[in-house]
C-alpha cells in the first residue's frame, strides 16, 4: 500500500522521469482537500456504530427473512459476523478517503472477499445493499456543513460514494 505522494515518485523514479506538473498539481490539490478529508473521516469514524447499526437495522426490516430461523444472520453470532464485516468496510472506506487511494480498500479488504461469502453461503446482494445504506449515512454525515472547513466538497464527496460503489460492487 503507498499513499498518494509515494506511489507518484516511485512511479516517476521506475520510468527515470521527473515528477510531472500534471501530478505536481493533483498532489497539491490534495494537500490542499486535507482538512477537507480529515473532516469527512473524523465525522464517519465518529459516528461508525450509529451508521453500521442503522444500515443493518434498515437491511433487516427490508429483508426479515435474513434473521428470521435459517435466515443468513439468525442467531447473534452471526448478527455479529455481519455487523463486524461492515463495520470492517467502513474503516477501509475511511482509509481510502483519507489517503486519497482506493488501493487499500482493495488490497486490505476487498480482495477475496465476494469468494469468502460466496463459500460461507452470504447472500452477496444483502450485503452490498448494507453498503450502499451505509453509503447514504456516511454521505450525509460527511456532506452536512455544520463544522467543517469551508469550501467546495463535491468532489470528495463523489470519491468517498465511489469507494463505497466500489465495496458494494466487490461483494454482491
Amino acid at each position: 500500500m503507498l499513499d498518494a505522494f509515494t506511489k507518484v515518485v516511485t512511479q516517476a523514479d521506475n520510468q527515470g522521469a521527473l515528477v510531472s506538473a500534471a501530478q505536481i498539481d493533483a498532489l497539491m490539490a490534495m494537500v490542499k482537500d486535507g482538512a477537507k478529508r480529515t473532516d469527512v473521516v473524523n465525522r464517519i469514524t465518529g459516528s461508525a456504530s450509529a451508521i453500521v447499526a442503522n444500515a443493518a437495522r434498515a437491511l433487516f426490516d427490508e429483508q426479515p427473512q435474513l434473521i428470521a430461523p435459517g435466515g443468513n444472520a439468525y442467531t447473534n453470532r452471526r448478527v455479529s459476523a455481519c455487523l463486524r464485516d461492515m463495520e470492517i468496510i467502513l474503516r477501509y472506506v475511511t482509509y481510502a478517503i483519507y489517503l486519497g487511494d482506493a488501493s487499500v480498500l482493495e488490497d486490505r479488504c476487498l480482495n477475496g472477499l465476494r469468494e469468502t461469502y460466496l463459500a460461507l453461503g452470504v447472500p452477496g446482494s444483502s450485503m452490498a445493499n448494507s453498503v450502499l445504506k451505509m453509503k447514504d449515512a456516511a454521505v450525509a454525515i460527511a456532506n452536512d456543513r455544520n463544522g467543517i472547513q469551508p469550501g467546495d466538497c463535491s468532489a470528495l464527496m463523489a470519491e468517498l460514494t465511489g469507494y463505497f460503489d466500489r465495496a458494494a460492487a466487490a461483494v454482491s
